[in-house]
């Protein structure tokens, strides 16, 4: 019978100190949503970016990617950004999509502009830029690197 309450005692101060360590992570960590105003951005391709996606100035999260859909008309992807109400942005900010890294997640970087008008609310950002695709690049690379070997011993091009 003792056996079992301690096994049961140690099982509850398992789980607190669990529970301790999840609140811990996520209060020191910015997994939350920001929420502030919105605004939009149309890119080409949005390659590894979804919904809840970081919207990063200067490395530093300002704002969450609340929304994705495609624009019929134009067949571009409209993102819709949530910005801390505490950042403002001049109307000649540049969105791009970028990573963390070589294998580091994507997420959406603004480059503020130097303009003295600013985006209202339900804005939109004109200038964007689509995400490198580097699979694409490297296939370009090698399929260029065999182009350009020589044949049968003949003289490269």
């Amino acid at each position: 019978m003792g056996r079992n309450l301690v096994e049961t005692l140690m099982g509850a101060i398992v789980l607190v100190v669990a529970g301790y360590f999840m609140v811990f992570a996520y209060t020191t960590t910015n997994v939350r949503s920001v929420r502030g105003y919105e605004v939009f951005a149309k890119f080409e391709r949005v390659d590894g970016v979804a919904t809840g996606t970081d919207v990063k100035v200067s490395g530093i999260k300002v704002g969450t990617l609340v929304e994705q859909k495609l624009d019929a008309e134009s067949f571009l992807a409209v993102l819709k950004l949530s910005i801390d109400n505490s950042i403002k942005l001049p109307d000649d900010t540049v969105a791009q999509i970028s990573s963390e890294g070589l294998l580091g997640a994507n997420f959406v970087s603004l480059v503020p502009g130097g303009s003295d008008k600013m985006i209202a609310p339900g804005g939109e950002i004109k200038y964007t830029q689509a995400p490198v695709n580097l699979v694409q690049m490297l296939g370009k690379f090698i399929f260029n690197a065999a182009d350009s070997q020589p044949k049968d011993g003949a003289a490269p091009k």
